[in-house]
């Protein structure tokens, strides 16, 4: 191997991302588990040979170049919050929290180029979720109108969304901390819209409520839960528009008014005394025999983003497509894409250059 400084931490982001034991990786590139162990650890001097590792790139669908690069930060399960964290598998977690790490280094290279939005969220930890929805509504303008677009509003704020491609359902969605200053939000883009909506408003709860706590367990994900409930569909707003509405057929009529399931806008108004809990279960279990919860009826578009859109426009118009920047930052095409998915139209191709920079600031539609 050459001169150049091979990164061990990068080998094990590597493998988390691609849901890899050690064992099983081993078992893959033709190494014993001591090796690969040896290979990741700080504390041994041992690195793969040029072969080995060209072995390793290619099971991990990594750039031998990746395994080269500069230390990088990676979200930890401690600062990240999950929805549904407690049917996770640790395989799952960490392959999300490798693909943050990931997120975190394409917005290092988009910083660079363009003025993207400036952190504005404020702290609510001290309020209830229900007061801290009216709140934050307050504070930016919204009173009790619907939301137009959740991914806009964060974005506007200067969360960073990104997108969450897994092989299932239980990784819902997360928020973390990059630097303890700057929040990214991953949604799976799998879901239906309403579902990403909710998951959005979820963790916007976690950035308001949970910034210096814990962000773990049953009890906060119900206030992050109850202030997403309360954000996307405001009690004044639902009093007024969906006072009499007891029937899954007016639910589904309804629902679109908010941008909202079904489901979501039936148990808000049951917290809201509008439907009794009689009405609320028999509401339920209707709806799940209609497969509901699975298949939303007369689903709205999903929602894109506008940041990366503009971005992605700007350098196709440049010869910059995905390809190019994921060369650049020693990334897989794939992994680059699967941050873009279902947020943005992806280009690959488009010429080798990414190093140009750009002071261009973005105007954003809330």
């Amino acid at each position: 191997m050459s001169d150049r400084q091979f990164n061990k931490s990068r080998l094990e982001l590597a493998r988390l991302r691609r849901h890899y034991t050690k064992k099983a990786l081993a078992e893959a590139v033709g190494l014993s588990v001591r090796s690969l162990t040896n290979f990741e650890s700080e504390r041994c001097d041992d690195v793969p040979s040029e072969q080995t590792l060209t072995n390793l790139a290619q099971e991990l669908n990594f750039p031998v170049e990746f395994f080269f690069g500069e230390e990088l930060e990676v979200p930890t399960a401690d600062n990240a919050s999950f929805r549904s964290f407690s049917r996770l598998t640790s395989a799952q977690r960490n392959s999300a929290l490798a693909a943050g790490a990931v997120a975190f280094l394409f917005n290092d290279w988009l910083e660079e180029r363009f003025n993207l939005p400036q952190f504005s969220v404020p702290d609510l930890s001290g309020f209830g979720p229900e007061e801290a929805a009216e709140i934050l509504r307050s504070e930016w303008g919204i009173g009790d109108r619907p939301i137009s677009n959740m991914v806009h509003l964060l974005e506007s704020k200067g969360v960073r969304v990104f997108s969450l491609i897994q092989d299932t359902k239980e990784v819902n969605a997360f928020c973390c901390w990059k630097g303890g200053r700057l929040p990214f939000v991953f949604l799976n883009t799998y879901k239906s819209a309403e579902s990403s909506r909710f998951d959005a408003a979820h963790e916007l709860g976690h950035l308001v409520l949970h910034r210096h706590g814990d962000n773990k367990g049953k009890a906060i994900e119900h206030e992050a839960n109850s202030f997403a409930s309360a954000f996307l569909m405001p009690s004044q707003s639902v009093i007024r528009n969906a006072s009499r509405v007891s029937t899954v057929d007016a639910i589904v009529k309804a629902k679109k008014y908010w941008g909202v399931s079904a489901m979501a806008l039936a148990y808000r108004l049951n917290r809201l005394n509008l439907v009794s809990d009689w009405v609320y279960r028999s509401l339920c279990v209707e709806m799940s025999k209609m497969n509901m919860r699975v298949h939303e009826p007369e689903s709205i578009e999903r929602e894109r983003s506008q940041i990366l859109s503009k971005i992605l426009d700007i350098l196709r118009k440049r010869e910059i497509g995905v390809g190019a920047i994921s060369r650049h930052l020693q990334v897989s095409v794939d992994d680059l894409s699967s941050l873009l998915f279902g947020l943005a139209t992806v280009s690959i191709s488009g010429g080798s250059r990414a190093t140009a920079k750009s002071s261009a600031s973005l105007q954003l539609v809330k």
